[in-house]
């Protein structure tokens, strides 16, 4: 992940996503977009669709990056649990990332837990990043102590 690029890349994958929240899988998809970005693990966006009915709604919140532009916050619910602020997503995405505009991406660590390929990711550090963490990738990585200068 050190030779990911800055501005990030995005890149289509196949691998399969499963996503689950209080005990019941709310996402499980092969269609998926990676963001990379140097010091970054992956970060995938998913399609609005492959989530549950009801899974995903409307919470307070934003922010902005400077690369894909302003972010709005989801909620997310699954088996009985919300996870307020757990997702987000780029409606209208800057230049260069129009991919990301119907598609969200959640911090792994806000759900019971989410699999690549059958793999348990490992959350990003930091309570800002929401990079997916494998075996396929090392670090070190932002958002771990003394990474802040980065």
């Amino acid at each position: 992940m050190w030779d990911y690029p800055r501005p990030p890349r995005v890149e289509p994958s196949t691998e399969r996503i499963r996503i689950v929240l209080g005990g019941e899988v709310i996402v499980d998809t092969t269609d998926s977009v990676r963001v990379l970005e140097t010091s970054h693990p992956p970060v995938y966006y998913l399609p609005l669709e492959a989530f549950s009915p009801g899974a995903l709604e409307p919470a307070p919140g934003s922010s902005f990056c400077e690369y894909k532009g302003a972010a709005r916050y989801l909620t997310v619910r699954g088996g009985g649990v919300a996870a307020e602020g757990a997702a987000w997503r780029y409606p209208e995405p800057a230049a260069g990332f129009e991919a990301l505009a119907d598609r969200v991406a959640v911090y792994p660590g806000r759900m019971d837990y989410c699999e690549v390929d059958g793999e348990r990711v490992r959350a990003q550090a930091g309570g800002f990043y929401g990079g997916w963490i494998t075996d396929r990738i090392t670090g070190p990585f932002k958002g771990e102590a003394g990474t802040t200068g980065w």
